[in-house]
């Protein structure tokens, strides 16, 4: 057994950049993907409207934890070579693209009905009428709910210690197994989300705050 010091300190400090690196990695995906799920829940389409309806249900009703375990063991049983990284890449980023979706569809669902009427009484197809009319003002609706999500994302990333991704948390267990101080340790686990998560809080409230104060007005 080893007492905890800088060494230690910097172990952990030094896995921050895979919780950042599988974060960024689940947002700009889960963005694709969500706004992938998002045009399909408010499409002309029923088939398109019902298997993002399914894949939504199905994402948002299970725990995160459980899609981890069905990638990391379930590929290898199908023949799949696969590592923590793609395991814990492809839960994050299907787990957020279905949160995300459900996020931009109330958004693009939140812009006045007369618009879309208008567009289309001036012979806009889908495609346009969302590309040049809905989504740009949707995307200023959605930029506070997405950056407050992006918090439960960094979060997220903590459950990818159960499949031996070395991110914070896992770095956490592997230093408290060695020092056997976990009070110590996994406060500092907890400082170092604080320091992801809180700026990322503060920036969300901001704008929500500024959005209502333009809408008020």
């Amino acid at each position: 057994m080893r007492t905890f010091g800088f060494p230690e300190f910097l172990f952990i400090l030094e896995a921050a950049r895979w919780t950042i690196a599988l974060s960024l990695i689940a947002i700009l995906g889960g963005a694709i993907g969500g706004l992938a799920v998002a045009l399909a829940r408010t499409s002309d389409n029923a088939f398109a409207r019902g298997v993002a309806t399914v894949f939504v249900q199905v994402f948002q009703g299970t725990p995160l934890l459980l899609q981890l375990f069905l990638i990391f063991f379930g590929a290898p049983v199908l023949g799949l070579d696969i590592n923590p990284w793609v395991a814990a890449g492809a839960a994050l980023i299907l787990n957020t693209s279905a949160f995300l979706g459900e996020i931009w569809r109330g958004c693009i669902q939140a812009i006045p009905q007369g618009q879309t009427e208008a567009s289309q009484a001036l012979g806009l197809h889908y495609f346009d009428r969302m590309r040049d009319v809905v989504l740009p003002q949707a995307f200023r609706i959605a930029l506070p709910p997405t950056v407050g999500y992006a918090v439960q994302v960094i979060k997220g990333t903590s459950l990818a210690a159960i499949i031996g991704f070395a991110e914070v948390t896992r770095a956490g267990q592997i230093i408290n197994n060695a020092t056997f101080q976990p009070l110590i340790v996994f406060s500092l686990v907890a400082l170092v989300y604080f320091a992801l998560c809180w700026p990322l809080s503060l920036l969300a409230a901001r704008m929500e705050r500024r959005q209502a104060a333009a809408l008020a007005r």
